[in-house]
């Protein structure tokens, strides 16, 4: 059985992709999965948050991306993504998946699952790789498998989360230290709008092709590698 929270960024919106900084961090809730392996190539999902889709199968010869599958495209760009940097994964399995953070609610439930994955593989096929190379290559199915260019604050927030801490995260570098969250009778208050936030139907690709022209156009008179390098002088 295998656990990875959701997340919430209390400061620093559309810059984790930009190169600047983050402050976020994980929550209490997330994503379950319960699996075990099998003697096959079979590779067999479940998700009780969409239980009308039923069981999900394909096998780990064929790990292309099919809008029929729907969420189960998630774990399976992880799966692609670790075959396809050496990991070996030779036998199928069964897995069960639950999440308990509201989908659409803008607090990760995609990089969740995509990190129950990551460490469920780890787990189940003793693979050596350590969490950071897990939340890079998380982002990596994300960008390249679903075709979404998101920065790399959602999976580092969600494999790198601490107990009563938020993360401050150089987005560039990825240089980050832990912040204590000590609240103190205070409470950190999510208000769930019930207004759907899908990150692949969304404006965000637009945003961030704006962002990259910008960017672009900046580097004809400046060197600098990302908006996040710009000082205050610059950007006046």
């Amino acid at each position: 059985m295998f656990f990875a929270p959701g997340r919430v960024n209390l400061i620093g919106e559309h810059t984790d992709y930009n190169g600047g900084h983050v402050f976020p961090c994980a929550l209490n809730i997330g994503t379950y999965a319960i699996v075990r392996k099998r003697n096959d190539k079979m590779i067999r999902m479940y998700s009780m948050n969409f239980e009308s889709l039923g069981v999900i199968e394909f096998s780990l010869e064929d790990l292309e991306y099919e809008d029929s599958h729907d969420w189960s495209n998630y774990p399976k760009g992880i799966i692609y993504t670790f075959k396809k940097h050496g990991y070996s994964i030779e036998k199928g399995f069964d897995v069960l998946f639950y999440g308990n953070i509201p989908n659409g609610a803008g607090l990760s439930s995609s990089a969740s699952i995509e990190l129950v994955t990551s460490v469920l593989l780890k787990g189940l096929f003793n693979l050596k790789i350590d969490m950071v190379n897990m939340v890079k290559m998380s982002q990596q199915a994300e960008n390249e498998f679903i075709g979404v260019n998101c920065g790399i604050m959602d999976q580092f927030a969600i494999g790198m989360g601490k107990d009563d801490h938020a993360i401050l995260l150089n987005c560039q570098t990825l240089d980050y230290t832990y912040s204590p969250l000590e609240l103190q009778g205070a409470s950190l208050i999510i208000a769930n709008t019930n207004k759907r936030r899908g990150l692949a139907d969304s404006k965000y690709n637009e945003r961030r092709a704006e962002c990259e022209r910008a960017l672009k156009q900046l580097q004809s008179e400046l060197s600098i590698e990302s908006l996040g390098d710009l000082t205050p002088e610059q950007f006046e």
